[in-house]
C-alpha cells in the first residue's frame, strides 16, 4: 500500500448498473477503483453481469482501459448448503485476466452445526483462487451465517490458507456489536480492504430490518455513529471499497450524484486518519495501549 488509500466504488452501492457503467462513474466521480459483482446474487434490482457474457466483459475491459480504473475485488462468492466451488472459477479467471486482487465470500447454509462444512469449502475456495493470485476474503453480515468476527475468524483460522483474509464491513461491525478493541484479534495479513458505510445508533432487531437496511439504506460516512478513526487506527493500512446502497438517495441524487457523495463523504469523515499498527511489536503494543487509553476511542 501507498501512503494514500485507494477508494473503490463497490456494485452493490449502485447494483442497478452494468459493470462498465459503474466503471465509468467511478473515473468520473474520482474512484480510483472499483469492485465489480460477476457472481449475481439476484436481489431486486440487480443488473446481472455474467463472465459468460462476452460483449459485456469486452466492454468492460475497454472502460477500465480507457479510464485508468483499477479492479480492487470480485464478488460475491456463497456458501451454500449445496456449494460447489468449481463454480466459481470463471468469475476468478476473470477477475485476474481484469486485475483483480480479491474475492469476498460468505456463508449462507441452513445449519448451525456445519463448521467442518465451511472450512472445508472456504479452504477449497482458497486453494482454487491461489491459481489466479486472488485473496478470499471472509465476510461476517449479521443475517448470514457466519454472524460475528469470531465466527469469520474461526474459519480463516482453522484453513490457514496463505490467501486466506477477513472482510471487515463497518455496518457489520456496529450490527453485530464488535467492539474495536476486537480489531486488534485479526491479524495483520488478514487485512486487505473494508467496506465503507455509516448507520444510525439503533440496531435492527429483526433479520428483515437488518437486511433492509444492508441492502437500502446505509449512510454516509459522519452521518451516523460509527467511529471510523478508531476503527481505522486499529487496522493496517488497507484499500476503501465504499458499498453504500441507499434507494432514496439513488432516486433524489441520480447514480453518479450518490456516488459522489459517498467518496466525498469518506474523505472528509476519515480520510486524514492513519493506521498506528506497527511492524515491531513493542512499538505495536505502545501505540495500541496509547489508543484503548485515549477517551472515546
Amino acid at each position: 500500500m501507498t501512503d494514500q488509500p485507494i477508494y473503490s466504488l463497490a456494485h452493490l452501492t449502485l447494483i442497478e448498473c452494468s459493470a462498465p457503467e459503474l466503471v465509468y462513474i467511478a473515473s468520473r466521480v474520482g474512484y480510483d477503483a472499483v469492485s465489480l459483482r460477476f457472481i449475481p446474487m439476484n436481489i431486486p434490482g440487480e443488473f446481472v453481469c455474467l463472465p459468460q457474457d462476452n460483449s459485456l466483459v469486452d466492454a468492460t475491459k475497454t472502460a477500465l482501459k480507457t479510464t485508468g480504473i483499477k479492479v480492487l475485488d470480485m464478488e460475491l462468492a456463497r456458501i451454500t448448503d449445496d456449494c460447489d466451488p468449481l463454480t466459481f472459477e470463471p468469475a476468478m479467471s476473470l477477475g485476474a485476466e481484469l486485475g483483480a486482487r480479491h474475492m469476498i465470500m460468505s456463508a449462507w447454509t441452513s445449519r448451525r452445526d456445519d463448521r467442518n462444512f465451511l472450512i472445508d469449502i472456504y479452504g477449497e475456495t482458497c486453494a482454487l483462487a491461489a491459481k489466479y493470485g486472488l485473496t478470499i476474503d471472509l465476510e461476517f453480515p449479521s443475517f448470514s451465517r457466519l454472524r460475528t468476527l469470531d465466527e469469520a475468524l474461526d474459519i480463516v483460522r482453522a484453513v490457514d490458507a496463505p490467501n486466506g483474509g477477513i472482510l471487515v464491513d463497518t455496518l457489520y461491525l456496529h450490527l453485530s456489536r464488535v467492539d474495536l478493541g476486537e480489531l486488534l484479534h485479526i491479524p495483520a495479513s488478514y487485512l486487505h480492504f473494508l467496506h465503507i458505510s455509516d448507520a444510525l445508533p439503533g440496531i435492527a432487531d429483526t433479520r428483515e430490518g437488518m437486511v433492509q437496511l444492508a441492502r437500502d439504506a446505509r449512510l454516509y460516512p459522519g452521518e451516523g455513529c460509527i467511529n471510523f478513526s478508531g476503527l481505522i487506527e486499529r487496522c493496517p493500512p488497507v484499500a476503501y471499497s465504499i458499498e453504500l446502497p441507499n434507494q432514496c438517495r439513488i432516486r433524489e441524487l441520480g447514480f453518479e450524484e450518490h456516488a459522489r457523495r459517498c467518496l466525498t463523504h469518506a474523505k472528509q469523515a476519515f480520510g486524514h486518519v492513519k493506521s498506528l499498527r506497527a511492524p515491531n511489536p513493542t512499538q505495536q503494543l505502545e501505540k495500541l495501549e496509547s489508543i484503548n487509553e485515549r477517551p472515546n476511542a
